[in-house]
């Protein structure tokens, strides 16, 4: 068997109303996604998204009459790629789709065999007032989650907290509470400095105040030694590295001990294939590998597969906020938005990733 050939097609959903992420100063009115599919000469088509793929048609020869089932080797290619070109980390998840279908395997079986299921926290997105935090997370209680991440970002945060506190008290002990800082990384026209070290070991004092189970990118990404000091300074788990580009930096992350929870996300780094040897690291160093999931619906897929074979963490990203972001904008591509019941995403035994695309539906917002 052989890949015949790779077909990329862009698609864009209009957001009405638009999304006002926490990350981002402009309001989204509307969500792009690049779909990859990877078709053999036996007629077996593995799928992925993630990054727009921008560019890859003059490197397809690359992979187009090679076997589909040597995904070291592919993931070799595109590590190379994505140093002298672009991150084309999709193909990488839609080979191990296509090899999880070949082989008759669920992916999270090929990646590692931990675990066929994982427990999950309703990812929130937007930034609200204190009462109406609160009446998220009850909501989010209620729908079966159990736990849930509160978005930072308003500015100041002492406001941040105060939604926090309003959370905590309408919660209690129900609810497990993450916070993401979001000072990781900027959008391109947003210039605000990131918190120093002594910003955000104040604000570590506080969440460890709420009980809060881990502070998610308090710093620059690329702050390994504020990082570490911060870890080594409080008792709540440091977590990140959602956007690192390159997979080498998360071994410098474990070997300096950065993190207690690793972040990065298969759809932007790394790939299934790269990523699945630092998830192995971080269980050898009794740390949290635990992707981030915000691209769409096969994104969260292929991470929660990831997740589940090669790490097991003890909670998923599940982004879910609505009405602002509902399950059925983040899986406009898949045929049936993802499945979860009373807070576990179940992955079961389907070939592959386990997901359909909407052909129609794609159709109807194929932009390229």
């Amino acid at each position: 068997m052989k890949i015949e050939r790779i077909d990329i097609t862009q698609h864009r959903l209009p957001l009405d109303p638009p999304f006002r992420a926490s990350w981002d100063t402009r309001p989204r009115t509307a969500f792009d996604a690049t779909v990859v599919r990877v078709v053999t000469d036996e007629g077996a088509v593995g799928v992925g998204s993630g990054d727009t793929m921008l560019g890859f048609e003059r490197h397809a020869e690359l992979f187009v009459g090679q076997n589909p089932l040597d995904l070291d080797r592919h993931n070799r290619v595109l590590d190379n790629l994505a140093f002298h070109y672009s991150r084309y980390w999709p193909l990488d998840l839609a080979l191990w789709d296509l090899a999880g279908k070949i082989l008759g395997q669920p992916v999270w079986r090929l990646a590692g065999g931990r675990s066929d299921r994982t427990r999950l926290y309703a990812s929130s997105g937007t930034l609200r007032g204190p009462q109406e935090m609160a009446d998220a997370a009850l909501s989010f209680l209620e729908a079966g989650f159990p736990a849930m991440k509160i978005r930072f970002h308003r500015g100041d945060w002492r406001d941040d907290i105060r939604a926090l506190e309003s959370v905590r008290a309408a919660v209690g002990d129900r609810l497990t509470l993450m916070v993401d800082c979001n000072q990781g990384w900027r959008m391109p026209w947003d210039t605000e400095r990131p918190w120093s070290l002594k910003d955000a070991l104040a604000v570590a004092r506080e969440l460890e105040k709420l009980d809060i189970y881990w502070m998610e990118e308090p710093l620059h990404r690329a702050d390994y030694a504020g990082m570490a000091a911060l870890r080594a300074a409080v008792d709540i788990r440091i977590a990140g590295g959602e956007m690192n580009r390159e997979v080498f930096e998360f071994d410098t992350i474990i070997e300096r001990r950065c993190l207690d929870v690793l972040q990065p996300d298969a759809a932007l780094t790394g790939g299934i294939g790269g990523l699945k040897r630092i998830a192995e690291a971080a269980v050898a160093a009794d740390l949290i590998f635990t992707p981030h999931t915000w691209s769409n619906g096969l994104g969260v897929a292929a991470n929660a597969h990831l997740a589940c074979g090669a790490g097991n963490p003890p909670f998923l990203e599940f982004p879910y906020d609505p009405p602002e972001w509902s399950a059925e904008r983040r899986d406009y591509m898949l045929s049936e938005t993802l499945a979860y019941e009373d807070g576990w995403m179940i992955l079961g035994e389907t070939p592959g990733l386990g997901v359909a695309l909407d052909e129609d539906r794609l159709a109807a917002t194929r932009i390229g």
